[in-house]
């Protein structure tokens, strides 16, 4: 079997508040015959090694138990780091002001990749500017998206 990451978070989601985190996000890329999970945890104080080290220890023995992926796997847990991705809408009201790259599963005007400041996330889009120009794109065109760092 295979989940979603949309599944896999779900799952994850309540062992990783246990440990008083959040769960920053999920990514799963395949490689071949095997694939690597990466867990992205974040806290108000930071994330130390110790952190993620108690995060992998407990999300192994879920995964062990609940076997959402099928086939040979590397877990990752991580800190978002300063380039952190972003994964929910909601985490783009966190970086009003930040300058962010977005990577669109559907081109605006031609274009798959924006690079600029983050001036607001409403309704379900994003406000940039970028290149002097203010641009508006839909929340669910956009296929990957971080902070520039």
């Amino acid at each position: 079997m295979v989940a979603s990451v949309d599944m896999i978070s779900d799952l994850l989601r309540p062992t990783i508040e246990a440990l008083s985190l959040e769960l920053w996000g999920v990514e799963h890329i395949a490689r071949g015959r095997s694939s690597l999970l990466r867990i992205y945890i974040d806290s108000p104080e930071g994330i130390t090694i110790d952190d993620c080290e108690r995060a992998s220890r407990q999300v192994s023995g879920v995964l062990d138990v609940e076997d959402p992926l099928s086939g040979e796997y590397t877990l990752e847990v991580s800190s978002p780091g300063m380039d952190r991705p972003l994964f929910r809408f909601e985490q783009y009201g966190q970086f009003i002001g930040d300058v962010v790259n977005l990577r669109l599963r559907t081109p605006i005007d031609g274009r798959r990749k924006f690079k600029g400041v983050l001036e607001k996330a409403e309704a379900d889009q994003v406000v940039m500017t970028v290149d002097g120009e203010l641009v508006e794109i839909p929340f669910q065109h956009i296929d990957k998206a971080n902070i520039a760092f």
